[in-house]
């Protein structure tokens, strides 16, 4: 791809016009002051951004859908300290002129150090049935590809290929912290750790965007990870009724409000932990990629819709 433009050094041609090939993760057609404008969002490897189409938006919007890579010509502009895209003209991308790898967010962790760093908590677990489940579920050798490479999120946190396991492990070393600060039962917790989310697999679909599947969107992640467990813990003789009552409960309480689409609020113990735990590596995640992808002299980060509101970087006086 000739004079393609990173996301990440657009900062670099405020005021310029440039032509380059990017992803759509986002389409929508909105109303203006006049007329109706296409509001996109844009992504490659090193980050994504708003752009807006205002001319002949209608026309344009059926020239590509979400997941296609498109070129475009824009002008690139500053507004209130965040870096966008005034596009004025598109055109679909051929598969030939782009190398899709150049548009796929990856985890920066190596995904095979991951794999083992989750082996690794497996062989720490000592109760023999949990060990046996969760060896039941991570040593399928067709799931656990698709465990590896799985995003944790649509859009806020750990939304990239083997994020789902990076925010898995990230979890699970605040639940192993933890059992040296509280009276929890480590095997019985690491494994929620470890469980909460496994579900998530099926949750999003593996295309080039992050897309709720059927399912997911019908069912949940939650119900989903519940099913698969008592599906697994079926196979296992003899397996205890109360370890599976406590694990289902760590992963059907672990949103920890019914506001956050929790089945149940946390009712144990474990279940706190799981929760403040999850939501700590989720939350501040999120807020990171949101700093991370801030311009370098831009004063506040994008609006956080999730939880309404924007942040600042601490920079320190020279």
């Amino acid at each position: 791809m000739e004079n393609q433009i990173q996301i990440t050094d657009l900062a670099q041609h405020v005021g310029t016009e440039i032509m380059s090939f990017y992803l759509v993760t986002e389409k929508e057609l909105r109303d203006g002051k006049n007329d109706q404008y296409l509001r996109l969002r844009l992504k490659d490897k090193t980050g994504s951004i708003a752009g807006n189409i205002w001319k002949d938006a209608k026309k344009e919007a059926e020239n590509f859908e979400i997941g296609d890579v498109i070129k475009i010509k824009a002008l690139v502009v500053s507004y209130k300290g965040q870096i966008q895209l005034s596009v004025t003209k598109t055109r679909f991308a051929d598969h030939s002129e782009y190398d899709m790898s150049e548009f796929l967010t990856i985890s920066k962790r190596d995904p095979q150090e991951m794999a083992a760093e989750l082996f690794g908590y497996l062989d720490s677990i000592t109760n023999p049935f949990i060990n046996k489940l969760l060896r039941s579920i991570f040593d399928d050798k067709e799931f656990f590809p698709r465990f590896l490479a799985a995003p944790a999120a649509k859009s806020w946190h750990h939304n990239y290929i083997h994020g789902l396991i990076e925010h898995i492990l990230s979890v699970a070393r605040l639940c192993d912290f933890c059992c040296a600060q509280y009276p929890v039962n480590r095997d019985l917790l690491l494994a929620g750790a470890l469980l909460h989310d496994v579900a998530k697999v099926t949750e999003y679909s593996d295309t080039t965007t992050i897309e709720f599947t059927d399912t997911g969107r019908l069912i949940g992640h939650l119900a989903l990870s519940d099913q698969m467990i008592c599906e697994h813990a079926s196979r296992i003789l003899g397996f205890p009724d109360d370890i599976l009552l406590h694990l289902r409960h760590l992963v059907l309480a672990h949103h920890g409000e019914y506001e956050k689409a929790s089945v149940r609020l946390p009712q144990t113990l474990e279940a706190i932990v799981l929760h403040l735990c999850d939501n700590l590596d989720a939350q501040s995640t999120g807020v990171a990629q949101l700093i991370e992808a801030m311009p370098p002299d831009a004063p506040w980060s994008e609006f956080d819709k999730l939880n309404n509101r924007y942040y600042k970087v601490y920079r320190p006086s020279e």
